[in-house]
């Protein structure tokens, strides 16, 4: 990531390494806690989300590999939606019309996080690198981070990601 960073070539993101670490559940730590507000101006505090796997992705719209991913997570949104799953988004850097238009292109149906100040980002700084975009957190039952992938969230690994957690108890 740090020869992206110094390549000079203005793509405007730093592609993550492709990486998927998954935490065992002893591993895993405290549970998340953050707070943040959806374009659509609703307030969300991860204390509502006792007992329901999450899905956070960090993006923004001109993020190529955003784009590319886009519609696999909206895919698996659609696929674990009856099981309670969440999905939400958590958009970095762009305007809530600038977000709404990448929704609209790209089909996603979820809601996303206005992270444009940094709360979120800055309350997952240990799994979430600042300009490693996109990144997708898988939260357990508890709120824990169960796994990470930095980059393109490929379909398949995802889907078992979160299946792992959909199954796995929740204490």
């Amino acid at each position: 990531m740090a020869t992206q960073a110094k390549a000079g070539d203005n793509k405007n993101y730093i592609a993550g390494d492709g990486s998927v670490s998954e935490y065992a559940p002893e591993g895993r730590g405290k549970p998340v806690q953050l707070a943040g507000r959806l374009y659509d101006g609703t307030d969300v505090y991860s204390s509502e989300w006792a007992d329901q796997v999450v899905v956070l992705n960090f993006w923004y719209a001109a993020c190529a590999p955003c784009r590319i991913e886009a519609a696999d997570l909206e895919a698996l949104h659609q696929e674990f939606q009856d099981d309670g799953v969440l999905f939400y988004g958590v958009n970095l850097r762009d305007t809530a019309a600038t977000a709404a238009a990448f929704e609209r292109n790209f089909g996603t149906t979820y809601p996303s996080f206005d992270d444009t100040g940094g709360g979120i980002l800055l309350a997952l700084t240990e799994y979430v690198p600042p300009q490693a975009v996109p990144t997708t957190l898988v939260l357990d039952r508890r709120s824990r981070v169960a796994a990470r992938i930095l980059g393109v969230a490929e379909r398949s690994t995802l889907k078992a990601l979160i299946a792992d957690s959909v199954t796995e108890p929740a204490s």
